[in-house]
């Protein structure tokens, strides 16, 4: 490439970055002070009013357009961007994922872990099973082994751990016994939901379907995740003396990130998401005495990351081609809503949780967040889904997390108790709140 030429696309890679950072602050700062949402929602539909399908495919005088849409986009959905604005928002999702590993707490992940896992699995299985069914019923893949419908039910079954987290901890319940349960299952949901997504992935390449390569697929990405989170569980004193042995200003952050960004090659490696890597690696140093340091070292870091990655989700989306999905992304709509209230909340039922603690863990586990986004983007980059139904993701996205924000601020107002039989101790709030929820904050995503 002649010197001329790269100093073109780095300046205009520069520009677009400058477009997106300002249009994602604004669009958040207008949703969180006067719209009363998740920043995030804001930050997509910055997204789509500043792509290539709207106001960044308008000609403006010499410079062209600012995000011109590739003329072979059909062919690959996601040439509709830069290759380099992309890998930029790949990058920011390993981010993501490695703060809300910091973020979580450790202990009480472990002590929640049955309810939350059975609150998990109800979760994953009937979103999964009713996304994948629709998506055939209407039309959308030829049958339930076509990767359209296993896309489109690995979608439906993620949990924004971010976003229940910043409204629990706004209504001083993340100790409670729904909010311990809530965030531990979104955290095991979105373990089990990249698994799914794992899967799936596999069989899109190969377009098997056959009960041993499922196992063989599912058996090593579990196996890859339970060694690399052991691992860093087990390491982790070890990896904050050493971190620690560094004295230059801003190493361990450094070398901390490096390390997300080794178990997110890792994870790919054996067939997962980046993501989830980058996830255990966050996990294994939140029980850290440095997690704390890194986490509040790395805001500035996420704060210009993290808003990318979504401003780049929503530039992926074609309005007008949602147009005429509209049908299908209700009715998807309403099946992830009524299936994670039922799968999320009967399992809570059978926990010793009441009607009541069933029904405030149901709506913690509604919203989809940033793990459908990159599901769905995953889906669109390999051209197993199309710019509609990529479409209908987002609008099953922001209508999930909308909904959950109106209904669980009165579900949880009455303060009275979620189990069956209270505990004697249980804390009228928080009983667990880290010195920064930061990540929710920038986002609340």
């Amino acid at each position: 490439m002649e010197g001329e030429e790269l100093t073109h696309l780095v300046t205009r890679i520069v520009l677009q970055l400058c477009i997106i950072l300002v249009a994602a602050k604004i669009a958040g700062e207008v949703s969180q002070r006067y719209l009363k949402i998740p920043p995030v929602l804001g930050e997509l539909a910055a997204g789509i009013i500043i792509g290539p399908f709207a106001l960044g495919g308008v000609e403006i005088g010499s410079l062209g357009p600012i995000f011109e849409a590739a003329a072979h986009v059909e062919s690959n959905p996601i040439a509709v961007i830069p290759t380099e604005l992309w890998v930029i928002a790949q990058i920011a999702s390993i981010v993501l994922l490695f703060t809300v590993g910091l973020e979580t707490d450790l202990k009480q992940f472990f002590k929640f872990a049955g309810p939350a896992s059975a609150v998990a699995i109800g979760g994953v299985i009937l979103p999964f099973t009713l996304g994948a069914g629709v998506t055939v019923l209407l039309g959308y893949a030829d049958g339930f082994g076509d990767p359209v419908a296993l896309f489109m039910g690995a979608i439906m079954t993620a949990t924004s751990v971010g976003i229940t987290a910043r409204v629990l901890s706004d209504l001083n319940r993340m100790g409670s016994p729904e909010g311990v349960t809530i965030i531990g299952a979104a955290v095991v949901d979105d373990v089990l939901g990249i698994l799914v997504l794992a899967v799936v992935v596999a069989l899109a390449e190969t377009g098997s379907v056959s009960l041993g390569d499922i196992g063989e697929v599912a058996g090593k990405a579990v196996g890859f995740w339970v060694v690399l989170t052991g691992v860093m569980i087990l390491g982790a004193n070890l990896i904050t003396r050493v971190l620690r042995w560094f004295r230059g200003v801003g190493t361990a952050l450094v070398l901390a990130l490096a390390l997300a960004l080794l178990g997110g090659r890792l994870a790919e490696t054996f067939g997962l998401a980046m993501i989830i890597g980058a996830y255990s690696v966050g996990l294994g140093l939140s029980g850290t005495s440095l997690s704390w340091t890194i986490e509040e070292n790395l805001m500035g870091v996420y704060h210009f990351m993290v808003p990318i990655f979504f401003v780049v989700m929503g530039m992926l989306v074609d309005v007008g081609g949602v147009g005429d999905s509209l049908v299908f992304g209700a009715i998807l709509t309403a099946i992830a809503i009524v299936s994670k209230l039922v799968g999320a909340g009967v399992p809570a039922l059978a926990v010793d949780f009441n009607g009541r603690g069933a029904w405030r863990v149901g709506l913690g586990m509604l919203p989809r967040g940033e793990v459908a986004l990159i599901i769905a983007g995953i889906a669109l980059s390999r051209g197993v889904i199309g710019q509609s139904e990529f479409g209908v993701a987002i609008m099953m996205t922001v209508v999930t997390t909308l909904i959950a924000l109106i209904l669980l601020v009165p579900a949880f107002r009455s303060g009275l108790p979620g189990r069956r039989v209270p505990i004697s101790n249980e804390p009228a709030g928080d009983a667990h709140e880290p010195p920064s929820s930061s990540m929710s904050k920038s986002t609340a995503d």
